[in-house]
């Protein structure tokens, strides 16, 4: 199944399908309503000490990708996705930072696709 991201600021569409807010914290400036979050599972994010470490900046990401796909590993909250895919035929991962590429978001979609198969 190909893990849709999108930043939970950009407006919500029927493509988007079963939307879920990895975030670990709730995005500045945004209400429940115009989230129109399907689920949040803050559960799945990096560990507060990784988030901080990584603080986006592009020259700690490859460092980031690796070890935060070594939390995945061992994250219980990833049986929950994977098995939200079974469910749903569409899943938007949401995520609130800024760069669409440098973000954890990136790495999960990226994870759970090679789970997936």
């Amino acid at each position: 199944m190909p893990w849709q991201i999108k930043r939970v600021y950009d407006s919500p569409s029927p493509a988007d399908g079963y939307r879920v807010l990895v975030d670990r914290l709730w995005p500045r400036g945004m209400t429940k309503e115009e989230a129109a979050l399907d689920l949040w599972l803050k559960e799945i994010a990096p560990t507060p000490t990784l988030r901080t470490w990584f603080a986006h900046r592009p020259d700690r990401f490859e460092e980031f990708t690796k070890r935060y796909t070594a939390e995945l590993t061992t994250n219980p909250a990833l049986g929950q996705l994977l098995q939200l895919a079974q469910d749903h035929p569409a899943i938007t991962l949401l995520y609130a930072a800024k760069s669409t590429t440098v973000n954890h978001a990136a790495v999960l979609a990226e994870y759970l696709t090679s789970a997936s198969r």
